[in-house]
């Protein structure tokens, strides 16, 4: 809980009073590999904070997972869009590796807002972090080539680079694995 706590304060302050009313709407899950946090269809009424593992996010287009997002330690994990508009989730956040998440359940969340403005203030702060990260990731698919995408991740991430599957990565840069391979390789 503590890395959850500093990640908090990382977005605004929160006073201990505070973390004592919000730890109390909180709970530790676990997902095994391959277990789903969120399925396609599914409204999504948690934020996962993850404390250990990876997750992905994904599309299943005709057949075929397409990889939007990757979720590492000290990540949310959520579907935005499903958890502000009550709508089902257009995809699937599924466990890479065994996961620990620090689990944000909306209703119990949304109750203790109402009682605490810090704790509103702070869920606001998060919320549009996670929104501003999911732009970012938009913009570089639409400004960057596949090398420059690859580029990029492995300059800023490399974490991604290390633990995610090459068939997963490649998804995610939108690229077919041999080219994926053919950039690693001239890469290095």
């Amino acid at each position: 809980m503590e890395s959850l706590r500093l990640y908090l304060r990382s977005l605004s302050e929160i006073s201990d009073t505070s973390w004592e009313i919000l730890s109390t709407t909180l709970h530790m899950v676990t997902f095994a590999r391959t277990t789903c946090l969120l399925k396609s269809g599914q409204v999504c009424n948690s934020l996962f904070f993850i404390s250990k593992g990876y997750c992905r996010a994904f599309y299943d287009k005709d057949g075929q997972e397409v990889n939007t997002s990757f979720f590492f330690e000290k990540d949310i994990a959520t579907n935005l869009n499903s958890y502000a508009t009550d709508q089902p989730s257009a995809y699937t956040i599924q466990a890479c590796e065994d996961v620990t998440t620090i689990q944000f359940d909306k209703k119990k969340l949304l109750k203790v807002c109402e009682q605490d403005p810090q704790i509103a203030l702070l869920g606001r702060k998060c919320l549009q972090y996670i929104a501003a990260k999911e732009e970012k990731h938009a913009a570089i698919y639409k400004l960057m080539t596949a090398q420059e995408r690859y580029e990029y991740i492995e300059d800023l991430y490399p974490h991604i680079i290390q633990r995610v599957s090459l068939t997963h990565l490649s998804s995610y840069l939108g690229i077919a694995r041999e080219t994926l391979s053919r950039i690693r390789s001239r890469r290095m």
